[in-house]
């Protein structure tokens, strides 16, 4: 008679939720068919080896099994880093982590934008998309982004619809890159962000997109595009992509600071 009982229920939904998930990161890269393909591996070898017991093809397949941790890790570095990324990004890991630092100052990882700091930016980013200037501009939210910041120029200023334009101007040393800002404050300009592969991003969106969408993608930061070709104005948060903002649409996503 099988004995199965709650704990083996357990076990084989938190197996399911566990490959739904890595499935999910995978779909967004270009890896899908590497992970049928280790699925399917693992599969046959289930088959071969536990169930039918073949001692030859099943020795030569638990030989490869044994180094099967090391080829995953090759294979799939970038996704594994971004697994395990997006799991210390969630909010809930992060209340989880003050329960344990209940004595911990707010700092730059706990932030707010008021309405007097958000309106500067919807103005420029209005006016950029009248002029047809291409901008990108990405709001930190509960994680730290500086590795982003030393990529770039240190700017440190108060933000201004002015100071906004200014460093988007076409002529301006610090246009092409990515401005970030934390607080009240432009943090740094000229900035390098990841690029997303998503395949599901339009073909007629850039690289400033493509940077909104990878900044988005391995963070918890907001990213405002305004489009150099088109002056629509887009935003991305989490794995979304949203486009055709209205300046009442970009203000009430900037006060969320997400979707």
């Amino acid at each position: 008679m099988l004995d199965f009982g709650v704990k083996d229920m357990i076990d084989i939904i938190l197996v399911a939720v566990f490959l739904f998930y890595s499935y999910k990161v995978m779909k967004q890269t270009r890896s899908v068919n590497i992970f049928y393909g280790v699925l399917l591996f693992v599969s046959v070898w289930i088959v071969v080896s536990k169930m039918l017991e073949m001692k030859l093809l099943g020795s030569i397949l638990d030989q490869l099994v044994s180094v099967g941790a090391i080829a995953i890790i090759v294979l799939f570095q970038e996704e594994i880093r971004h697994f395990f990324y997006s799991i210390g990004a969630h909010e809930r890991a992060h209340r989880l982590l003050r329960f344990f630092r209940p004595g911990r100052k707010k700092d730059d990882g706990d932030l707010k934008y008021s309405r007097e700091t958000i309106i500067p930016i919807v103005m420029a980013c209005l006016n950029m998309s009248k002029q047809r200037v291409g901008a990108l501009i990405v709001m930190q939210n509960n994680l730290p982004l500086g590795d982003f910041i030393r990529t770039g120029d240190t700017v440190d200023a108060r933000i201004s619809q002015r100071l906004i334009e200014n460093i988007f101007f076409k002529n301006s040393p610090l246009h092409d890159g990515a401005m970030i800002i934390a607080g009240s404050r432009i943090t740094a300009a000229a900035c390098i962000l990841p690029i997303s592969h998503d395949l599901d991003i339009p073909k007629e969106f850039g690289l400033r997109h493509r940077a909104a969408k990878g900044i988005s993608q391995e963070t918890d930061a907001l990213a405002i595009v305004v489009s150099e070709e088109t002056g629509g104005i887009s935003a991305a948060y989490g794995n979304t992509l949203r486009s055709g903002l209205t300046a009442e649409e970009l203000e009430q996503i900037l006060m969320k600071g997400k979707f």
